[in-house]
C-alpha cells in the first residue's frame, strides 16, 4: 500500500505553504537585533555621495530594488553592473546583500569599493564571512534553518527590513510620501 500524496496545499512542515513561508519569516525578523536596524537607518539616512548597491543573482534583484526605494527617499542611487553607474570614490556608499558573505563578485566589489573611500554596509546571515569583515556597518539576518529553497529566505527578509528602513527614514510622514510618489518613475 502505498501513502496518498501529500495535498498540493500542505507545506513542508504540515502547514500550507503559505503559513510556513509567513512563519519563517516572522522569526527571522523577531532575531533582527535593533542596533542593526539603527545602523542601518543611519547608513541610508547620511546625506551626499552617492548610493551604490550590489548582490548576485535574486540578493541582487533585492538590492536593486532596495536602490529604488532609497532613490524615491531623495538619493542618487546605483546599481552596480549598470550601464549608467559612475566610477565609486570617497564619499560614496555601498550596500551589499550576500546571505554567505563569500560570493566571491560582491566580495570582490565590496573591496573595490572600500578601497575607493566609499562606506559598506552589508546585509548577510553571516556574521563572520569576509564581507561582513569589510564591512564599515552590517546588517545581520540570521536565515540559516528554512524549508525553502536555496537563499529564498534570506531575500524575503532582506526585502522586508530594507523596506522597514525606508518607512523609517520617510517617518510615514505624507509629505515625504508625496515627495517620495514626485520621483517614483512614470515611464513604466
Amino acid at each position: 500500500m502505498t501513502a496518498a500524496p501529500e495535498s498540493p496545499s500542505a507545506g513542508p512542515r504540515g502547514g500550507t505553504p503559505l503559513a510556513v513561508v509567513a512563519a519563517e519569516v516572522a522569526q527571522v525578523l523577531e532575531q533582527v537585533r535593533p542596533p542593526d536596524l539603527d545602523e542601518a537607518a543611519a547608513f541610508l539616512g547620511e546625506r551626499g555621495g552617492r548610493w551604490f548597491f550590489t548582490g548576485q543573482g535574486r540578493s541582487g534583484l533585492v538590492a536593486r530594488m532596495a536602490a529604488m526605494r532609497v532613490g524615491h527617499l531623495g538619493r542618487a542611487v546605483h546599481a552596480v553592473g549598470e550601464a549608467t553607474a559612475p566610477a565609486v570614490g570617497p564619499g560614496d556608499h555601498l550596500v551589499a546583500l550576500s546571505a554567505s558573505g563569500r560570493t566571491p563578485l560582491t566580495l570582490h566589489l565590496a573591496g573595490v569599493a572600500v578601497e575607493q573611500g566609499a562606506d559598506l554596509l552589508v546585509v548577510t546571515a553571516d556574521a563572520t564571512s569576509p564581507l561582513a569583515a569589510l564591512a564599515h556597518r552590517r546588517l545581520l539576518l540570521p536565515t540559516a534553518a528554512s524549508t525553502q529553497f536555496g537563499g529564498s529566505l534570506f531575500e524575503q527578509c532582506a526585502l522586508l527590513v530594507l523596506d522597514a528602513v525606508a518607512l523609517r527614514l520617510s517617518g510615514a510622514d505624507p509629505e515625504v510620501h508625496a515627495a517620495m510618489q514626485a520621483r517614483h518613475a512614470n515611464l513604466q
